[in-house]
């Protein structure tokens, strides 16, 4: 089972090697910085589930990286520790949302009951020191600091009957989320049931939510109970509702609003106890402004939004990915597949992706079938993709504010290989080194967190 995981932020290497074997024996993974600087850059590739820092620092203080961490990471708890502790600092600190404020010398165990009861808020562990719903989401593959926040989000949200919306690009997950959210409530043991609302033609969608009775319409034969029925207890899901006809979106307000339906054909309402996550690719709001929407139906839906990230905004995840669905395929196919040659992964990681992890389990299932040897060529990854291949962009042309991110998220991608990191980059070994100075990236950290230290 996955040790939950803290970032450690001191300047002083004494007390930050104390805190990490105290907190390392109690069970938690570890990762630490020596300043709020080198902090930033680690959060852009590794996200953990609480973070603890010193106040006074050279630098960026403890208050000042709380304020970073919480403009880009608003749900992440931050415990911060001092030895200059005062009421009025202690105050402002958490009126603006620290999780809590210790002063130095603190007591272990009070440090460990407010580590403890962090993690339950983020969604770590529970007062006992157990995991959560352990496994919930097993099913996405990620070391993604986007996607870890975004999971951490719905986490949080889970184990209310909140309705979620989740957008995103097509290919990017919507359903493994949604499945994850309802994995991780109450309603675990209950179903799920998920539709296409896109994929069912207009006369018959109303039918297959709500259910008829027979001989309400030609061709019903029988009475059908519907999948708000199907799904009462548990979780309905309901993707692409941005496809949803006009006329069936006032229906569906309705038994939102009264949680019941009236089956077509019916005399009498059923009552339904059913969470709702819908999703779509498009953007609703452009869709209200057009009329195709209703914007009752949206905020009804739209009570906790989550946006799931495209591949190409996750590209530390795709060696992780593409390796997961080689084993599976293989095993499938009963194929002898080791793994990708160098240059094919790099390819991979450098293709633009616009099918996003949809289209990258295609390209995998594809050079799997068709591969004669245990190593997936280049060759064979550029046949499959059927387009030139996209590159990483060069630093001139990054913007100076993503640098930052984007070398973190190289150094995530290569398990702080800096060689094979400058390769991507198509930089020089000099340059790069020098890139990684200005913005205080360590590359150890990057290996200490490939080993799980």
């Amino acid at each position: 089972m996955e040790r939950r995981s803290i970032l450690l932020v001191d300047d002083d290497p004494g007390l930050l090697r104390l805190l990490s074997i105290r907190l390392k024996s109690a069970g938690y993974k570890v990762n630490t910085a020596e300043s709020g600087e080198q902090a930033l850059a680690l959060l852009a590739a590794f996200r953990p589930e609480l973070i603890i820092t010193d106040l006074r620092m050279d630098g960026m203080d403890g208050l000042a990286l709380f304020e970073a961490v919480h403009r880009e990471h608003p749900t992440l708890p931050v415990i911060i520790l001092t030895a200059h502790g005062s009421i009025p600092e202690a105050v402002e600190a958490t009126r603006n949302g620290v999780f809590s404020f210790l002063t130095k010398p603190f007591d272990s165990q009070k440090l460990l009951e407010q580590v403890a009861a962090a993690m339950e808020i983020s969604g770590g562990m529970s007062e006992t020191g157990n995991p959560i719903t352990a496994g919930w989401a097993d099913s996405i593959v990620t070391r993604s600091a986007i996607m870890k926040d975004v999971l951490s989000k719905a986490r949080m949200v889970a184990d209310s009957d909140a309705s979620v919306f989740v957008s995103g690009d097509s290919g990017t997950g919507k359903e493994l989320l949604a499945r994850a959210i309802h994995d991780a409530s109450r309603r675990k043991d209950m179903p799920f049931v998920a539709v296409n609302c896109g994929a069912i033609p207009e006369p018959l969608l109303e039918s297959e939510l709500f259910g008829h009775r027979k001989g309400s319409f030609t061709g019903a034969t029988q009475d059908h109970s519907g999948l708000f029925q199907a799904a009462d207890g548990g979780t309905l899901f309901l993707d692409e509702i941005g496809d949803m006809p006009l006329p069936l979106q006032v229906k569906l307000l309705r038994v939102l609003q009264e949680q019941q339906v009236r089956p077509v054909g019916a005399t009498r309402s059923i009552a339904v106890n059913v969470r709702i996550i819908s999703a779509t690719h498009r953007n609703l709001e452009e869709e209200m402004e057009e009329g195709r929407f209703r914007e009752d139906l949206y905020y009804r839906l739209n009570v906790v939004s989550l946006e799931l990230p495209a591949l190409a905004d996750r590209r530390e995840d795709i060696p992780l990915l593409a390796n997961h669905f080689l084993k599976h395929l293989a095993d499938k196919y009963h194929k002898t597949v080791r793994g990708f040659a160098p240059d094919a992964m790099e390819r991979l990681v450098s293709a633009p992706w616009p099918g996003n992890i949809r289209q990258l389990y295609n390209v995998v299932e594809q050079v799997v079938t068709l591969t004669t040897t245990p190593m997936i060529n280049d060759t064979l990854i550029q046949n499959a993709l059927r387009d030139e291949p996209g590159t990483i962009l060069p630093f001139a042309d990054a913007r100076r504010r993503f640098e930052k991110d984007y070398l973190a998220r190289l150094l995530q991608t290569t398990g702080g290989n800096v060689s094979q990191a400058a390769r991507l980059a198509k930089r020089n070994r000099t340059e790069f080194y020098k890139l990684l100075h200005r913005h205080a990236i360590d590359p150890g950290l990057f290996k200490s967190m490939e080993r799980g230290q």
